[in-house]
């Protein structure tokens, strides 16, 4: 455990120090949390389709269907975690509970009932019975919260197998306890100062071993094998940090690839300002140029359409808007 603790904080070392290559963090970020909401929100069959998505990130999200806007939460809940931290909150109960309250906009504290029971998604057997009692749940949050801040000589990569598969077992809320816990996952990195913004999530790798995943779970509650669950989120951390760390040097490369086309290849409107504008989010409109002084609205068009000319831009009617997607961006941010 030890040696593949010392790889994966390698590989999240390397992760924290590129980090800072995206360029406008604050959108593109934004973007990538909303890939992870997706994937995150999979893993419990609440599935939705990127253009779903995008369009309703675009539009009025509560116009969407209910499992495309639960995924916008998702993502609502990772920022506003981040930003708690920012601001100097602790993972503590009541930080768990505004995760959850902003996964699942509904205003519940923890089980309160008896009842509670996981079970086989195939045979419906039961296969865990997670504590019951409101006060005996907030007992064991306050615990787990200890035990993050408590001032040991374990690795803080351990301690989060540990931290994860603890709030799992606890399933201290009526609902949305999977997503939750795999949001206070990048959080419980940041507070450790193992990486300084969400860029790392590990869904994905849940997603390609999901039946492990739970496995590992029922090998800790059932026979206490600790080691192969923790030696799982190792291996998650390692793989997730290494695909993070090439994306984001795809990003950068794609914002190269694109100067040098339309360098050569724009009639109109070429200018360093023009590209990289665009590869700042994974759409933009007319208005997007017009407010950042790039072009009037006439130029401002010229110039999408010839951008969406020479491959980098593929425009969509959203109702009576026009957007131009980053057709390179998103494909390295769906990858």
């Amino acid at each position: 455990m030890l040696k593949k603790a010392i790889t994966a904080s390698r590989a999240l070392a390397e992760l924290r120090g590129i980090g800072d290559q995206i360029p406008n963090q604050t959108i593109l970020l934004q973007s990538i949390i909303l890939q992870e909401a997706k994937l995150s929100s999979e893993i419990e069959n609440i599935v939705t389709t990127n253009d779903k998505l995008y369009h309703a990130y675009f539009q009025n999200p509560e116009h969407a269907d209910p499992h495309t806007r639960e995924v916008l939460r998702y993502q609502e809940a990772v920022w506003e975690g981040y930003l708690l931290l920012q601001k100097g909150e602790l993972l503590t109960s009541r930080f768990f509970l505004n995760i959850v309250r902003s996964i699942k906009k509904i205003e519940f504290g923890v089980r309160d009932y008896p009842g509670t029971a996981i079970h086989n998604p195939v045979t419906k057997e039961i296969i865990y019975t997670p504590p019951e009692g409101k006060q005996r749940i907030e007992t064991l949050l306050h615990n787990l919260s200890e035990y993050i801040y408590h001032d040991d000589t374990t690795d803080p990569l351990i301690k989060i197998a540990v931290f994860h598969y603890q709030f799992e077992a606890i399933h201290p809320f009526p609902d949305g306890n999977g997503r939750t816990g795999r949001v206070l996952n990048i959080l419980y990195l940041i507070e450790k100062k193992l990486l300084d913004i969400p860029i790392l999530y590990l869904s994905k790798y849940i997603i390609r071993n999901k039946n492990e995943y739970y496995q590992k779970l029922r090998g800790v509650t059932e026979d206490g094998d600790w080691e192969s669950w923790i030696l799982y989120m190792l291996n998650s951390i390692e793989e997730s940090a290494i695909e993070a760390k090439t994306r984001i040097l795809a990003i950068r490369n794609s914002v190269q690839d694109a100067l040098t086309i339309a360098r050569q290849h724009m009639k109109n409107g070429y200018s360093k300002e023009l590209i990289e504008l665009v590869f700042n989010q994974y759409y933009v409109r007319i208005n997007t140029l017009i407010e950042h002084d790039i072009a009037k609205r006439a130029a401002a068009s010229t110039y999408l359409k010839e951008l969406e000319s020479i491959g980098i831009l593929n425009s969509q009617k959203i109702g009576r808007d026009t957007i131009y997607l980053n057709i390179p961006l998103l494909e390295i941010l769906e990858s």
